[in-house]
């Protein structure tokens, strides 16, 4: 083996990282609503949203590879109105990782919204706070633990995906071949010893985000 090629690992943070802000831009409104609704069709939207976890990778790679492909009315649509290929490029990645990733970011979020006493939201507003105020400026700052594990584990998540990234990126140098891709090609191609080496360095990875998960966590217990 001559040198290790990091840009899998640096894709695969490129990817983690778009995809973690993406989703934290998007995931505190959405977590926001549903942890104050009553909706009758709240139980619908949260399993809609935890659909990923359950849902074999493979199962939500092949719909989002019939939904990106340029014969669908999505697809042709992007294709043709914004020159957007979402199928084997990295911003079809972004997009399958977001829907996949989704309930690792919001259901956290979602909780600890659903913990923070009414009368600190109810005091804000008689304060004359508008609700958007009382989110940014009241209710976050006291669901910080929670908002980090949810920026942490999705990004780890992100890192670790495979099937999903596999069915509609493939493995395009430069392009697509995030690390976990990469051990799959050096196994198919039987290079046990890059895919041994590829593999420690992504199990290193995973320790550490979630050392740093339970190390914050056991600090935040002991305050």
């Amino acid at each position: 083996m001559g040198t290790i090629d990091f840009t899998p690992f640096l894709l695969s943070f490129k990817l983690a990282f778009f995809t973690t802000l993406i989703l934290l831009i998007i995931g505190i409104p959405i977590a926001w609503k549903l942890s104050k609704t009553k909706s009758k069709f709240k139980p619908f939207i949260e399993s809609i949203i935890a659909l990923p976890i359950v849902l074999p990778p493979s199962v939500l790679g092949f719909y989002l590879l019939i939904f990106f492909s340029p014969n669908s009315l999505v697809g042709k649509f992007l294709l043709e109105n914004f020159n957007l290929k979402l199928l084997f490029s990295f911003e079809g990645l972004v997009v399958g990782s977001v829907i996949y990733s989704m309930p690792f970011m919001i259901q956290p979020l979602q909780s600890a919204f659903e913990k923070i006493p009414k009368n600190i939201i109810e005091a804000s507003y008689l304060c004359g706070k508008s609700e958007i105020e009382t989110l940014f400026r009241v209710v976050i700052p006291n669901i910080k633990p929670a908002l980090i594990s949810a920026i942490v584990i999705t990004f780890a998540h992100t890192i670790g995906e495979f099937g999903v990234v596999l069915m509609i990126g493939g493995s395009i140098p430069n392009e697509t071949r995030v690390a976990s891709v990469a051990i799959y090609d050096f196994v198919e191609e039987l290079n046990y010893k890059d895919a041994h080496i590829y593999s420690l360095i992504m199990l290193i990875i995973s320790f550490l985000v979630l050392f740093l998960i339970y190390f914050f966590k056991q600090r935040k217990d002991n305050d």
